[in-house]
C-alpha cells in the first residue's frame, strides 16, 4: 500500500512517514475495497455470479484503481455472456495499469481467435434483433432468434431469462423451467431466475385434492390356509347338511329351468343384442371414416399453409439478418477499440470515433455502446483536447478564426474540464464578431470553471462587452 500523495510504501502508522499526510482514512476506504473483492472472489467460487457482481462493484465505488477486482468483474461478466462488459472492464483495467496486466492476454485472446471474435459480433446481432422482435411483438421469431443466440453463446444468461419469459408467456412451463434451470447451473443466485422459477413451480405443482376415507364392505367369506392353498369358503354357509337325495333332485330340476330359460328367453335377446351391436358398430366405423377423411383434408390444408407461412417467415427473418444497423455500429466501435489497443495511435483511433459520431446517435445507442464508447474517448480524449487545442491557438495567431474555432470546438468536445480551450473558444467568438456565441461560452467558462483565471477573464470580457 503506498501514499496517494507521494507515492512511498505506508507503514502501519496512521501518517505517511515521508511526507506526514494522514492516511488513517485512505486505508480504510482501501480495506473495505479489499473486503468487497474477497467477498466478491468467495461469491464467483460459488458461482453466485449476481452477488459476485454486486460485491465487486462495490469494492471498485471504494477504489477505482482496484486492478483484480476489475479484472475478476470482467471475468464474471464474460461467464455470464457479457462481453461487450467484459472488454469495457478490462480497457479500463489496461487505462490504469498498462504493464504487466492479465487483462491484456484476455483482450489477445479475444482478437486473436477470429472465431469467437466473430460469434461475439453475432451473439450480439442476434440478442438486439430478438429485443426488437419482441417489440414487435414476433414472440415466435424471437424465439426463433433467442435459439441461435444459444447456440453460439450458452453460457448468455440474459438470452436464458427472456427465452424462458417468452415460454412463460406462451405457458410452456417445462420448457421455461428448462431454461431457468440453466441460468441457475450458471449462476446461482440470479435474483431474476429465481423469482421467475417460483412463479413456474407454482403452475406445476397443483394443489392437493381432499381425500376422503372409503369404509370397505366387510368380506362374507372365510378365508383360511391349508398347506400352501388359501381356502375360501362362504360365511353364511349352514352348517346343516340336507340329505343326499334331496341334493341332488333339486340340482337336477335346477339344470332343467336354465336350461329352458337359456333357450327360450336369453339366447333369442342375445342374438337381437348381437346384431344390434354389429350394425351400431359398422354406423360407427363409417362415421369415424368420413371424420378421419374431413381430418386429412383439412390436416393437407393446414400443411400447405404452414409451408407458405415458414417460406414468408424465413424470408422475412433473412431481411432482419441481412440489415446493418447495430452490427456495423458495434463492429466500428470495436475496430475503433482495437486500432487504440494495437497502435495507440490516439489521432487515427479519433478519426473512426468522429465517423461513428457522425453516423450513430450515441445517446440513443445501447447502453453497453455508450459505456465502451464513453471509455474510449476518456482514454484518448485529453491528448487529443491538448493537440487541437495548440492547432486552434497556431490558427488563431494567424487571424483564421474559423479554423481556429473549429478546432477548439474539438478541443472542447474531446476534454470537456479543458477550461483554457474552452475560453479561447469564446476568445476566438468574440474576435470573429460572433457576439451571441461569444457570450453563451464565456457564460458557460463562468458556470462550468468558477473561482478560476479564465472565470475572472472572461467575466472581464463580458464586463467590457457590456460597456462598449
Amino acid at each position: 500500500m503506498v501514499c496517494y500523495q507521494c507515492g512511498c510504501h505506508l507503514s502501519e502508522q496512521d501518517y505517511c512517514t515521508s511526507c506526514g499526510a494522514d492516511v488513517s482514512l485512505y486505508k480504510k476506504i482501501l480495506s473495505m475495497s479489499n473486503h468487497y473483492y474477497n467477498e466478491g472472489l468467495e461469491k464467483a467460487n460459488v458461482r453466485d455470479l449476481t452477488g459476485a457482481i454486486d460485491s465487486l462493484e462495490q469494492s471498485l465505488k471504494f477504489n477505482s484503481r482496484n486492478v483484480e477486482a476489475r479484472n475478476l468483474l470482467g471475468l464474471v461478466y464474460y461467464e455470464i455472456g457479457e462481453c461487450t462488459e467484459a472488454m469495457s472492464e478490462w480497457i479500463l483495467s489496461m487505462n490504469v495499469e498498462p504493464k504487466k496486466n492479465i487483462a491484456s492476454d484476455y483482450i489477445q485472446r479475444i482478437q486473436n481467435n477470429p472465431t469467437r471474435y466473430d460469434s461475439i459480433r453475432q451473439t450480439m446481432r442476434k440478442f438486439n434483433q430478438a429485443l426488437e422482435y419482441c417489440k414487435q411483438g414476433s414472440k415466435d421469431l424471437a424465439v426463433i432468434q433467442l435459439k441461435k443466440v444459444l447456440s453460439l453463446s450458452p453460457r448468455f444468461v440474459k438470452a436464458h431469462l427472456l427465452l424462458a419469459l417468452l415460454h412463460i408467456d406462451n405457458e410452456e412451463w417445462e420448457k421455461a423451467r428448462k431454461e431457468l434451470s440453466k441460468v441457475l447451473n450458471i449462476d446461482r443466485g440470479n435474483t431474476q431466475a429465481l423469482r421467475y422459477m417460483q412463479e413456474v413451480d407454482k403452475m406445476l405443482t397443483p394443489d392437493d385434492l381432499d381425500k376422503s376415507d372409503k369404509k370397505r364392505k366387510k368380506d362374507d367369506t372365510v378365508r383360511y390356509q391349508s398347506d400352501n392353498e388359501l381356502i375360501i369358503q362362504p360365511g353364511n354357509l349352514a352348517d346343516g347338511t340336507r340329505g343326499g337325495f334331496s341334493t341332488v333332485l333339486n340340482i337336477f330340476i335346477g339344470l332343467i329351468l336354465g336350461a329352458a330359460v337359456m333357450y327360450f328367453l336369453v339366447l333369442p335377446a342375445t342374438q337381437r343384442a348381437a346384431q344390434d351391436d354389429a350394425q351400431q358398430r359398422v354406423d360407427t366405423i363409417a362415421g369415424q371414416l368420413d371424420t378421419k377423411t374431413n381430418q386429412i383434408q383439412q390436416l393437407e390444408n393446414q400443411i400447405t399453409s404452414l409451408e407458405k407461412s415458414k417460406e414468408q417467415l424465413e424470408e422475412q427473418l433473412d431481411v432482419y439478418e441481412g440489415t446493418e444497423g447495430k452490427l456495423k455500429e458495434m463492429d466500428q466501435l470495436f475496430a475503433a477499440a482495437s486500432t487504440y489497443l494495437e497502435t495507440k495511435d490516439t489521432t487515427l483511433t479519433a478519426e473512426k470515433l468522429d465517423q461513428i459520431r457522425e453516423n450513430v446517435k450515441i445517446e440513443e445507442a445501447s447502453e453497453e455502446f455508450q459505456a465502451l464508447y464513453r471509455v474510449l474517448l476518456g482514454i484518448i480524449g485529453p491528448e487529443l483536447s491538448a493537440s487541437y487545442h495548440e492547432a486552434g491557438f497556431v490558427s488563431f495567431r494567424n487571424d483564421d478564426y474559423d479554423s481556429a474555432i473549429e478546432k477548439y470546438l474539438k478541443a472542447v468536445y474531446y476534454d470537456p474540464s479543458n477550461a483554457e480551450a474552452l475560453y479561447d473558444l469564446g476568445n476566438a467568438y468574440r474576435r470573429k464578431g460572433d457576439a451571441v456565441n461569444a457570450i453563451a461560452t464565456f457564460n458557460k467558462v463562468i458556470d462550468l470553471f468558477p473561482d478560476t483565471d479564465w472565470a475572472r477573464k472572461a467575466g472581464q470580457f463580458l464586463v467590457d462587452d457590456m460597456t462598449e
